[in-house]
């Protein structure tokens, strides 16, 4: 067995053991985040929950902390084929323009590839090291910090408290195999019950939508459904099985029954035509809008 299945392997043990030391070990060391959780989990209240979730309003909607129950990594995890990573031996040039591009601050370093994962790196460690005119050898070995690997199954509760307690904010999804299935990060599980977080370098759009050109709009997926109708002169909503969509994100979901991946055309039965320009595995966020008219031109 060669030393890449080896790293494989130790990844899937060490995944399956995260999860059963959560769930053999969880009443020991219980702090004020297990204390604040279990205030939101009387089993009495499973019908109500179950209820609010099959209310068709409610689809694709956040539902808050019921999610900390109700969801696993497998439903939250950033994709493998999404993952930005880079290899142990990355030169330093190489590296600022990862960071750059990305926009990301922490980023797993693998050996091979990345189902050979050897921990994280962050910004910040390297920024403080290398950056501001130090000088000095580049050395990733230096930086790499350890990250959790855990199981697909996994509650994203129990993942958010693992998390917690060992000051660790980012995990792949380790699958049966050994093979990275997927990334998670702290601020994925909290959206998962707040909703989404904006920092101060996500741009700040002054208008749910822009006109690129006649017909063509760019467009967020949580724009109000009827004031975009309103724009463009549309009842996009009319004769479709689903009646209940507040937005455009709503009706992508209503024509294709699934969360589509980026660069995906959809087509509307008024000739509508939607690019989904970016989504991930939970949710679409921006999309393209072209109008018959557009089409025309």
């Amino acid at each position: 067995m060669n030393d890449q299945t080896d790293g494989s392997l130790n990844a899937a043990h060490r995944a399956l053991e995260n999860e059963d030391d959560e769930n053999g070990g969880a009443s020991e060391n219980k702090g004020a985040f297990s204390r604040f959780l279990s205030a939101f989990n009387p089993r009495k209240n499973d019908d109500l929950e179950q209820d609010v979730l099959d209310h068709p309003t409610m689809r694709g909607q956040v539902v808050g902390m019921v999610n900390l129950r109700r969801l696993s990594l497998e439903d939250v995890a950033i994709p493998k084929v999404e993952i930005v990573a880079v290899p142990h031996d990355i030169k330093k040039s190489k590296l600022v323009s990862v960071f750059r591009e990305s926009g990301l601050t922490r980023l797993p370093v693998f050996e091979g590839t990345l189902d050979t994962p050897l921990g994280f790196i962050h910004l910040k460690d390297f920024a403080l090291k290398h950056g501001f005119g130090t000088a000095g050898a580049f050395s990733m070995k230096d930086l790499v910090r350890p990250l959790i690997f855990a199981p697909p199954s996994m509650g994203i509760g129990v993942l958010l408290q693992k998390m917690q307690n060992e000051r660790i904010h980012m995990a792949l999804v380790i699958d049966e195999y050994g093979g990275v299935d997927g990334l998670v990060t702290i601020e994925d599980l909290i959206e998962q019950v707040i909703g989404q977080i904006d920092d101060e370098h996500d741009p700040e759009d002054a208008s749910a939508w822009t006109q690129e050109a006649p017909g063509i709009y760019l467009a967020d997926a949580r724009s109000d459904l009827t004031e975009f109708e309103a724009e463009i002169g549309l009842n996009l909503i009319k004769d479709l099985e689903d009646d209940e969509v507040d937005t455009l994100g709503g009706i992508i979901f209503v024509l294709t029954g699934r969360i589509p991946t980026r660069g995906e055309v959809i087509p509307h039965p008024l000739g509508v035509e939607f690019e989904i320009v970016d989504a991930d595995a939970r949710r679409i966020k921006r999309l393209r809008v072209r109008l018959p008219s557009a089409k025309d031109d």
